[in-house]
């Protein structure tokens, strides 16, 4: 078992809920620490880590490792800690410097879960994920994920490893945003790779409220003693394979999301969120015309 299982196993807060990572046999919390956008500072982080939301996903395009390094010092062996390379720095040199810059930025000798931020259509995948296995094979990284993968470039992504396994994808999912239910949500749980859903709440709450005309989500509130935005995470964590990473600024809301996995919507709460709520879901031309106006940034050097 890992060093986060055997801490969280030892003594786990109430609320805590913990899921596999992929087909790896490490379990994580449902609910861990989304940095995107973040300017709270370490207290709000250590408000969730005392909840056992002992996740923490940054990137280096975040400018936030440092403040996640004085967020867990003292106690790294307890998190599980993710972070992202950047898609500018996708050649195998560039991939094996950059993850040592993150190690020194947040002052760890490992990462658990390196993951590729984009996907980089100017660099060969083989070429990217070399660097990776690399880096596992150093004990630099213990597992490796992409984020913002989409369902091709998914496959190809796995087809390009030779030694480890993908473990995760990164992506946004959200009651509003359910493209994933196009088609990757399904391959990632046939194939055992755990969803990472950013953005649960929405880059704001207030967006998911808007498209909720009848009131599901304070209906469901008041039912279950909790508060709205729980709702919505708490949906999230209702699918198979899904682990979600909420992001506040400020301690009562991080209290908050990290205390939304121990109830559970019934079968019919779920079907009244699912057809109430307004949503998009982007379909397939449309995320192949976003892969294409992506690759042409890229090729210009204006998206990496």
């Amino acid at each position: 078992m890992s060093l986060l299982g055997e801490a969280l196993n030892t003594n786990p807060p109430a609320t805590l809920e913990l899921r596999e990572l992929g087909k790896t046999g490490v379990r994580i919390p449902a609910i861990g620490i989304g940095t995107w956008r973040y300017s709270g500072g370490a207290a709000p982080i250590q408000a969730g880590l005392a909840l056992g939301a002992r996740l923490i996903d940054t990137a280096e395009a975040y400018s936030t490792e440092e403040i996640v390094a004085q967020a867990i010092r003292g106690i790294r062996k307890d998190i599980f800690l993710a972070t992202k390379v950047s898609p500018r720095h996708f050649r195998y040199a560039e991939v094996i410097k950059s993850a040592d810059e993150s190690l020194r930025r947040l002052r760890t000798d490992y990462i658990d879960l390196y993951q590729l931020h984009w996907p980089n259509y100017t660099v060969p995948l083989e070429e990217t994920m070399g660097a990776m296995e690399e880096l596992v094979d150093r004990g630099k990284a213990r597992f490796i994920g992409v984020s913002n993968f989409m369902l091709r470039d998914l496959i190809k992504a796995r087809k390009a490893l030779k030694r480890h396994e993908l473990v995760s994808n990164q992506v946004r999912y959200n009651l509003v945003d359910r493209t994933i239910e196009g088609g990757l949500l399904g391959y990632c749980q046939e194939m055992q790779i755990t969803v990472i859903a950013h953005s649960p709440l929405a880059a704001n709450f207030a967006t998911i409220q808007a498209m909720d005309p009848e009131g599901i989500l304070p209906s469901l509130a008041e039912i279950h003693s909790r508060t709205p935005a729980q709702i919505a995470v708490n949906w999230c964590l209702s699918k198979q394979g899904i682990v979600t990473i909420p992001r506040s600024n400020s301690a009562e809301h991080v209290k908050e999301n990290s205390s939304a996995s121990d109830f559970k919507l019934s079968a019919h709460e779920l079907s009244l969120l699912e057809s109430k709520i307004k949503f998009r879901k982007r379909g397939s031309f449309e995320i192949e015309i976003r892969r294409v106006a992506r690759h042409a940034l890229q090729v210009a050097g204006r998206d990496l």
